[in-house]
């Protein structure tokens, strides 16, 4: 007499090979939320930015603030959704790789939201010196930019637009100045992205002054270069 028997073999390979898709997609899960974290990590704030530079720049200045500057909204980061249940067949191995990958969404996803809402650090020592002295240097500075013979470049420093407006005793001290106020904007925007944890920033932080520095001159009737080379008066 035969008997029937089941194909035990066939069901417990199907369920090592659910067990092994599962593993596979809890992994690329993983790997994407990690990479997803970093690249909003490195992600430059712009809109941060923006708003160091007009607090610098009212500061050096001794303006009150413009409040042209409308930084956006923070990034939000969306997070995948944790997996979903598994069906009664899987194994408790593969609930616990379930469980395990719910608890890294949640800690993934408070790293990505706060990363997105990142302000930058412009109250290091160095970066208050800097300031300061830039502050006290623009005393001597201002009634050339009213008088209209120096100058914002695009690159985000001063530049002599008519030195033949100056008296020839005064040139030289006006060259001294304008050589150190420069000289202290660029160790500015180097301090502000070492602060930060990212130097290669320094680009970009040189790029967004510019811009607030030739919105300031606008606004008090400055001369500034735009990016062809040409002085405008704003």
């Amino acid at each position: 007499m035969r008997f029937a028997t089941c194909p035990a073999p066939l069901e417990h390979a199907s369920v090592v090979g659910r067990a092994r898709a599962l593993r596979t997609a809890l992994i690329v899960t993983a790997i994407g939320l990690l990479a997803s974290c970093v690249t909003v990590n490195v992600y430059f704030p712009a809109a941060a930015a923006q708003k160091a530079a007009d607090k610098i720049i009212n500061a050096v200045t001794g303006s009150a603030g413009n409040g042209s500057a409308q930084p956006a909204s923070p990034q939000k980061t969306s997070a995948a959704p944790p997996p979903t249940a598994i069906n009664s067949l899987h194994t408790r191995h593969d609930s616990l790789l379930s469980l395990l990958a719910g608890r890294m969404v949640t800690a993934l996803v408070p790293v990505a939201q706060a990363a997105g809402q990142v302000d930058l650090d412009i109250s290091t020592p160095q970066i208050r010196a800097i300031i300061a002295d830039m502050h006290q240097r623009f005393a001597h500075l201002k009634p050339y930019f009213r008088a209209g013979v120096i100058g914002i470049t695009s690159e985000g420093i001063i530049a002599v637009r008519d030195q033949s407006s100056v008296p020839l005793m005064q040139r030289a001290r006006l060259a001294q100045l304008v050589a150190q106020q420069n000289r202290d904007l660029s160790q500015l925007y180097a301090q502000i992205a070492d602060a930060n944890g990212h130097p290669e920033w320094v680009g970009n932080i040189r790029s967004t002054f510019a811009n607030r520095w030739i919105a300031h001159a606008k606004e008090n009737g400055w001369y500034y270069r735009d990016s062809s080379g040409s002085w405008v008066k704003g």
